[in-house]
Parts: structure tokens; C-alpha cells; sequence
């Protein structure tokens, strides 16, 4: 379970919001709602452990994750808005090494099949900068088919750039993930229909 106990968070002089409490189960699928600006990425940061927040606390399976880190982000995907991509290298080279970063041990064969499911079986030898803001997304949502082992999954923005298809099998993904006793909180400005029940939380209802 993820939790947060009066979780607050500043940018710079500015407090985003305060008094944050959440509680995700296995299973469960949230949303986190908000106008820009309000600390919508900021809160995912938080809840991957990647800033440290300026009041409160965030728990894993009970335990805070600043004091548990090796044992966090072994159960924990996080995929941020940008695909974190190097232009040069080919698609498959790209999931490699971001799997490798995030020490999930993968093959080259595996990589090249998370890839083509996804449709880029003509783009496995090109350089990442020729490809298209579509193509680029799915290149990065490909960790997902191979994460499936990491009961977290924290995704900011996840279908922007998808086309129709690619968003309906996402939300495919997500569910399944769901329904094997997965978690997962994301943020979308998309209206997206899932299996699993949806919970929203709006960060502008923790606002100072």
C-alpha cells in the first residue's frame, strides 16, 4: 500500500498544497486531477521519491520510503511526461538502457517484441530523433510491457501524443496491470475509459 500523511509541497516561496492524505490498495486505480500548475507532476515527484516534500510523509508496504529506497524502487515503475529519449540511438537501444537505469534486468529480444506489439516494427534501427511525438511516446511506454513484475506504477501523462488506438490499448494495459494486483496512479487530460473503478483526487482541494 502507498501512503501519504499530510503530505505538503513547495516550489520555491510558492506551497502548492498541504495536508495531502492518500491511500492506495492493490487493485486500485487513481487519478490525479487539477488545473496546470497546481502540483499535479509535483505530487507524482513526491510520491516516487524523487523530492522530498516540505511537510508530511510518503509510505510503502509501511514504511517510509526515504528510509526504505532500495526496497521502494524495486516494486516501483515511474514514467515522467517526457520520454527521456536519446536522439541517437535506436528504440530498442533506448529501452535497454532505461530498463538497465531502472535495474530491471530484460533481454534485447524482449525489448524488440515489447516494441513491436507497440507498432514500431519499422522504426527498431532508426535513430530516436527521427521519430514522430506518437512514435517517441509508445518507445517509452514500451517499460511497461516489461514491468509487469513492479506492483507500482506512477505515470505522468501517459497518453498524451497516443493516437485512438494506442490509447484504448493502454488503458487495456493499465486494467490488466489492475487486475493482477497492480496499483497505479496517473495524471491525463484525457477522459479515458477503464475496467477498474476510477478514484480521482484533485490536488486543488489541498491548496493553502
Amino acid at each position: 500500500m502507498l501512503e501519504t500523511r499530510k503530505l505538503a509541497c513547495q516550489r520555491g516561496e510558492r506551497l502548492l498544497f498541504k495536508g495531502l492524505d492518500l491511500r492506495l490498495g492493490a487493485g486500485e486505480l487513481l487519478r490525479i486531477g487539477g488545473a496546470n500548475g497546481m502540483g499535479k507532476t509535483s505530487l507524482l515527484r513526491l510520491l516516487a521519491g524523487l523530492s522530498l516534500p516540505a511537510a508530511g510523509s510518503v509510505s510503502w508496504q509501511g514504511a517510509e520510503i526515504q528510509s526504505s529506497r532500495e526496497a521502494f524502487h524495486a516494486a516501483l515503475l515511474y514514467l515522467g511526461h517526457a520520454p527521456a529519449l536519446n536522439d541517437l540511438l535506436t528504440p530498442p537501444e533506448n529501452l535497454a538502457f532505461a530498463c538497465a537505469t531502472a535495474s530491471l534486468l530484460v533481454s534485447a529480444v524482449a525489448c524488440q517484441e515489447a516494441l513491436t506489439r507497440l507498432g514500431l516494427t519499422r522504426q527498431l534501427e532508426l535513430p530516436c530523433k527521427l521519430l514522430s511525438q506518437g512514435q517517441r511516446r509508445r518507445v517509452g511506454l514500451a517499460r511497461l510491457a516489461l514491468s509487469a513484475s513492479r506492483p507500482l506504477w506512477i505515470l505522468d501523462e501517459p497518453f498524451t501524443a497516443l493516437d485512438v488506438a494506442a490509447v484504448s490499448a493502454l488503458a487495456a494495459q493499465i486494467d490488466a496491470h489492475c487486475a493482477a494486483g497492480g496499483s497505479v496512479i496517473f495524471t491525463s487530460h484525457q477522459d479515458v475509459p477503464f475496467a477498474t473503478p476510477l478514484r480521482v483526487l484533485d490536488v486543488e482541494a489541498f491548496a493553502p
